[in-house]
């Protein structure tokens, strides 16, 4: 069993959905990943993420896809790069990376509840 949270712990992590309107590799990373620049809507805007997705991804493939981010943890620095965001994902059962999404289109923004 987890360790149990209260609701109010929940609400104070912003998960939101954003599009990919950028992916490039990102060759400078210690572990394979991709740079994302997502585009989260008005209130939020754009930002960045590095997301070690390179198994079941290539960047071509995640322009206009649809993600879930935390986008009120603090900007990490990754190598050259800083990441603004953290991409959501689940291991798959080798351990790499499969995106989390909505099923449908929603909004740019959209706040998981």
């Amino acid at each position: 069993m987890t360790d149990q949270i209260v609701f109010a712990d929940f609400e104070r992590v912003d998960i939101r959905v954003g599009t990919v309107i950028d992916a490039e590799p990102f060759p400078e990373a210690r572990k394979p990943a991709l740079k994302l620049t997502i585009d989260f809507g008005g209130k939020i805007g754009v930002k960045t993420s590095s997301a070690q997705l390179t198994v079941h991804y290539h960047a071509d493939q995640l322009i206009g896809r649809q993600v879930c981010a935390v986008v009120n943890f603090p900007p990490r620095q990754i190598g050259p790069f800083i990441s603004e965001v953290l991409t959501l994902g689940m291991p798959d059962d080798d351990g790499s990376v499969v995106l989390i999404k909505p099923d449908f289109k929603v909004p740019n923004g959209g706040k998981l509840f």
